[in-house]
């Protein structure tokens, strides 16, 4: 039976993703997928965004490493196709270009504050859920963020970007975030953790010459069904994410 407070990740007939997290999301979350370099944030994020269209939610994704070109040869890899849910603008798609006084710079090339002007970029928080990949490298790039983290004040700075995302949470909407932990300071990532509804971690495991990934379910709250403490996964090309039944050891 669905829950009415989750919103369905589907693909129920390629694969179990969506059962073996309760049915879906809860409306209304701050979602942190967590995960060093390969570990699969970002495909777990795209095999999100991919069933949350599927099943009629409209999903903006903000990647700071891929193009639109980008995104869509890396889903179609994965065999979830995003060209018609971007021309029917059930998906909104937007490349946060650090390098090339692109959108988040000025004229002169000068850094602009990101996080402020990603609060105020209205269009993409129009959307049921918004997925913001890497977050972290949000943070590494504004110069505002910076200067606190230079004066030991990276907590008031994610307190701010926190008390922002639960007004957009109050509206039933879902943000998820992906961050490698690598990247950035604890003390800046700490408060994230703290707040967040869904964490996930992710890790590569190597068992012999195999490489397993699994998602380790940190905090689940407002759950539909039970959600297991670990799923094993991997992705493939062609096939997209897979559920590992076998357990690692």
């Amino acid at each position: 039976m669905p829950h009415d407070n989750l919103l369905s990740i589907g693909l129920g007939e390629r694969d179990r993703l969506n059962k073996e997290l309760g049915g879906g999301i809860p409306r209304g979350s701050i979602v942190l997928i967590e995960g060093d370099y390969g570990a699969g944030k970002s495909a777990i994020s795209q095999r999100f965004a991919y069933g949350l269209v599927e099943e009629g939610a409209s999903v903006t994704m903000m990647s700071t490493e891929l193009t639109v070109r980008g995104f869509i040869d890396q889903m179609h890899s994965l065999e979830y196709e995003m060209v018609k849910p971007l021309l029917n603008e059930e998906m909104l798609f937007l490349h946060a270009d650090f390098d090339s006084g692109g959108a988040f710079s000025d004229g002169d090339g000068e850094r602009k504050e990101l996080l402020k002007r990603l609060m105020n970029a209205e269009a993409m928080w129009n959307s049921d859920v918004v997925f913001l990949d890497t977050f972290d490298a949000i943070f590494r790039n504004d110069p505002t963020f910076e200067a606190l983290v230079r004066k030991n004040e990276e907590r008031q700075a994610a307190l701010e970007i926190i008390s922002f995302f639960r007004e957009i949470i109050s509206q039933g909407k879902v943000v998820v975030l992906t961050v490698d932990p690598s990247a950035v300071d604890d003390d800046a990532i700490g408060p994230f953790r703290s707040i967040a509804d869904v964490f996930l971690q992710l890790e590569m495991i190597e068992v012999g010459n195999d490489i397993r990934r699994q998602i380790n379910v940190k905090r689940f709250a407002g759950m539909g069904e039970q959600v297991g403490d670990t799923i094993g996964f991997s992705v493939r090309s062609g096939t997209g994410i897979v559920i590992e039944s076998r357990s690692v050891a």
